[in-house]
């Protein structure tokens, strides 16, 4: 029988988006209906595999070389949820390199983490359906890889990835998919608009697993969420964080009162 974790890894290593994302939806599958084991002591090897496994295309470019494009034309809109399908292909490598990275958790961290992975497949599927229906696909466009710089950063620190990419690079789309969200509505684009609210409510679920972990790990070590927060960003060269902020879904996110007003709300 296989082990969850090890055939996360192997996902993570493939690169053809569709396929990565069939491989999600059956594994998550095949661990609700038992045909997947879980060993959360073994510990894993990436051996040769290149990681993640991604397409040759999009390229990849600084974030500030990434082209703005305007929503007036066909081109520009399907360019912004480029960028989207690329955070939730991006999102979809990070639940999975969560899930075998790190040992020694509980079998509800996986499982969490598990839970992710489908979501954000689901997402990827979503935003490329919409680009296609435009005729367009992931790879198109250009992109940034600053969300999996920040992955690569924290592989020796379970502690430093929750704090880091759910609760910091992550979070900040709670902040912009609203923004997006309304430059959809207001054109009357009204399929982008539905994908972009399921985006939200599901990444509120998703920051909060991280908030869960981070504090739980906190907790384990008798260690202050605010002074280690802190720390670690400092360490491991977490962005500042700038506003504006969607402090609802922050709070909805297990964000604490004390946490939104050091962002200076």
């Amino acid at each position: 029988m296989s082990e969850l974790r090890q055939v996360a890894l192997n996902i993570l290593a493939q690169t053809e988006p569709r396929e990565k994302v069939n491989h999600v939806f059956q594994l998550f599958t095949d661990y609700q209906e038992r045909r997947i084991t879980l060993n959360p002591d073994s510990c894993l090897s990436e051996q040769n595999l290149l990681l993640p496994g991604r397409p040759q295309k999009p390229s990849l470019v600084p974030p500030l070389q990434v082209p703005r494009r305007k929503m007036d034309t066909v081109e520009g809109r399907a360019s912004l949820m480029h960028s989207l399908a690329h955070i939730e292909f991006n999102a979809i490598n990070l639940a999975l390199d969560a899930i075998w990275r790190f040992s020694g958790m509980p079998a509800q961290y996986y499982e969490d983490w598990l839970k992710v992975a489908k979501e954000e497949a689901y997402h990827f599927s979503l935003v490329e359906n919409y680009m296609q229906s435009y005729g367009y696909h992931y790879g198109d466009f250009e992109a940034h890889n600053s969300l999996w710089e920040m992955v690569e950063r924290t592989t020796d620190s379970i502690l430093a990835r929750m704090a880091l990419v759910p609760r910091t690079m992550e979070a900040r789309g709670l902040d912009a998919v609203p923004m997006i969200r309304e430059r959809f509505k207001q054109i009357k684009e009204n399929g982008a608009v539905q994908i972009l609210d399921i985006i939200l409510r599901d990444e509120i679920g998703h920051v909060a697993i991280g908030n869960h972990w981070f504090n739980y790990l906190c907790k384990q070590s008798n260690l202050s969420p605010i002074v280690a927060y802190q720390e670690l960003a400092t360490t491991y060269r977490a962005p500042k964080l700038k506003g504006p902020f969607n402090v609802e879904a922050r709070r909805l996110a297990g964000f604490s009162d004390e946490e939104i007003e050091l962002l200076g709300v």
